[in-house]
């Protein structure tokens, strides 16, 4: 068994299909599967089941792709250690949510490496539910998001904070009220992001606070993306809870208007896995991207807080 096998084996898995995982790697489908094939004859072991044209783990290859995934990621941080011992800093993966990666993170970054210009980063943008499995599989260094983690393995660091607003067409009627002339969520037409989105979690907990799941909600559009939810909102979909950074200026250019109601502020943060080893140009950049760290504030959202301000 080699470690070559192990990436052939965990990319076909994750492909479900060998030609596009031999595409992945740079290799031909013969060689790709010559290696699946010499990997499940060495222990006379079945890890595929072949299904027409696409393949699917067996439940014996369900189990040994953890240990494959863990083995690959020894490996790595195996490398990360000489390459620090050689003074040759490979790239830093980070997998950040949308709204940190394109409003927070690019000038950070841009000075990072005016100072440090060997420094290489790959980014890849996901949002906070997929920010976290990135960490904790190995796919990326350091994760930043804008929602809550779970998982044990990952250390959570605060590093900064953003405001989130309520926002509305400039050319949208007014919002119902309910018979206390507060917001009525329930009524209101929303447009959201996808599940797993810290955007989409400040509209969860707005609802939760009086007594409302998203499932209560009339949701009208779901979207992929910030700016698409900005676009939506604009052309009169509805109403979106979104970070300030995204609608600042639609807002002062008088096509958004901000409904002022208290929300509290969302906290972005620093995911790191516990166990793994941080290069030294990894730990420049954490010490970076942390610098200007400040406390949380608290705010208690109540039936209350979504009174509309005179």
């Amino acid at each position: 068994m080699t470690l070559d096998q192990l990436r052939i084996f965990v990319e076909v898995a994750e492909h479900g299909h060998v030609t596009r995982a031999a595409e992945s790697l740079g290799m031909s489908q013969s060689a790709a599967s010559a290696a699946i094939a010499s990997l499940e004859g060495s222990c006379e072991i079945i890890l595929f089941d072949r299904v027409g044209r696409g393949i699917r783990l067996t439940d014996n290859g369900r189990i040994f792709l953890r240990e494959a995934r863990a083995v690959l990621d020894r490996a790595s941080m195996a490398r990360s250690v000489l390459q620090d011992l050689a003074g040759h800093p490979g790239p830093i993966g980070i997998a950040a949510s949308q709204t940190i990666a394109t409003y927070w993170l690019p000038r950070r970054l841009a000075t990072f490496q005016a100072a440090n210009s060997r420094m290489r980063f790959n980014v890849v943008i996901r949002n906070t539910n997929e920010v976290e499995t990135a960490i904790v599989e190995g796919e990326a260094n350091i994760g930043l998001v804008e929602g809550p983690t779970q998982h044990p393995a990952l250390i959570r660091q605060l590093i900064d904070h953003d405001k989130i607003v309520l926002v509305v067409s400039s050319e949208q009627p007014r919002l119902p009220l309910n018979k206390n002339g507060r917001l009525d969520l329930r009524v209101m037409k929303w447009v959201v992001r996808e599940t797993g989105s810290g955007t989409r979690r400040g509209l969860e907990d707005l609802a939760a606070r009086v007594g409302l799941s998203v499932n209560d909600l009339n949701i009208a559009l779901e979207l992929p993306s910030n700016e698409a939810v900005r676009e939506a909102i604009e052309a009169g979909a509805g109403a979106t809870i979104i970070s300030r950074h995204v609608v600042a200026s639609a807002i002062a250019a008088g096509r958004l208007t901000e409904i002022p109601i208290e929300l509290p502020q969302r906290e972005y943060a620093m995911v790191r896995h516990r166990d793994r080893h941080a290069t030294l140009a990894e730990k420049a950049l954490v010490a970076h991207l942390t610098e200007a760290t400040s406390q949380p504030v608290s705010l208690e959202l109540s039936e209350n807080s979504l009174k509309v301000a005179p």
